[in-house]
């Protein structure tokens, strides 16, 4: 385990079309000079309303230490208040790493998690604050692509502002930036690059993954039914978001456990060149498709419940 692991977030709102796209390419030109290496990942979340979420973890750093990174760029949002307006303070917090799952030292992280409000329930039952949301939930969108580093290059910055300010104004859009590993050890990037995943990770910045749902809701209990309507509105407009994105992604690329249903060319999508080889093993060993499941390895020979061969 890392000395040290931490939080920082915050949350930023843009006061005009002008100041967004301001704080659009400082977060950018911040990420990519002092964020882009080992130490940082997590997620700066771009939404509607001109409002930037920081939501960042760190490690092998003291708060102190954390702290004076992020310095410049508060500092900066802060000396132009008529521009911008702090919807949630910076905080950051550390603790050791050994202990940072541990109840009592996740409490002292503010807002971070959220305790088990039932009478008697144990001072250990807690769980984390972004997670809420999720109880109960249907999604009604979820989508994703990897953005190679290559966009964090000086020359190439104004293209990827240029589509989180147009991916924004539809719908949020999140760099996940700690599922893309380019920016990690070396030794790590290598190993990745020996597994069946998309090779198109270990050249990526981040995933961006644009979602949308509601919660909580379930099928067939009156009052309660999801609103399909407002997903079909909510998925469109996660679609168009995404395209915005995907605009400036050289190639289809998206991470195989978050991503759409619905994925076109998911063979490429999620395997990349790594895709044929895969094919073949699964012809060698499961030609009868025994282990199915929707958009996997050779599914696309079988009927969606995998019990009828189309080819």
């Amino acid at each position: 385990m890392p000395e040290t692991i931490g939080i920082a977030t915050a949350a930023i709102r843009a006061k005009s079309d002008e100041a967004w796209r301001r704080l659009v390419e400082k977060t950018i030109d911040f990420y990519a000079e002092a964020l882009f290496n080992p130490h940082w990942g997590e997620q700066l979340s771009f939404q509607r309303g001109d409002v930037l979420s920081v939501q960042m973890v760190f490690h092998s750093l003291t708060r102190e230490q954390a702290e004076a990174v992020w310095s410049p760029f508060f500092d900066w949002v802060r000396s132009a208040a008529e521009d911008f307006e702090l919807v949630s303070a910076p905080q950051i917090f550390a603790a050791p790493g050994r202990r940072i799952w541990d109840p009592s030292t996740l409490r002292q992280a503010p807002g971070f998690v959220v305790a088990d409000d039932r009478p008697g329930a144990p001072e250990g039952n807690i769980f984390y604050a972004g997670n809420l949301g999720e109880a109960g939930q249907v999604l009604h969108a979820y989508q994703s692509a990897w953005l190679p580093a290559s966009l964090l290059e000086p020359g190439a910055r104004e293209r990827l502002v240029e589509a989180l300010i147009a991916a924004s104004r539809l719908w949020r859009v999140t760099l996940h930036v700690n599922k893309g590993l380019a920016g990690g050890r070396p030794e790590v990037v290598d190993a990745v690059r020996e597994t069946a995943m998309n090779p198109a990770v270990a050249e990526a910045f981040a995933l961006v993954i644009s979602a949308a749902g509601e919660q909580p809701a379930y099928p067939g209990v009156v009052g309660h039914d999801p609103d399909v309507a407002n997903a079909q509105a909510q998925a469109a407009a996660v679609t168009a978001a995404m395209d915005k994105i995907r605009g400036v992604t050289p190639r289809v690329g998206s991470y195989v456990l978050e991503t759409d249903f619905f994925q076109p060319d998911w063979q490429e999508a999620f395997w990349g060149e790594n895709y044929p080889r895969l094919r073949a093993i699964k012809d060698k060993y499961d030609p009868e498709g025994l282990f199915f499941l929707h958009h996997g390895v050779g599914s696309e020979d079988w009927s969606e419940d995998g019990f009828v061969r189309l080819q």
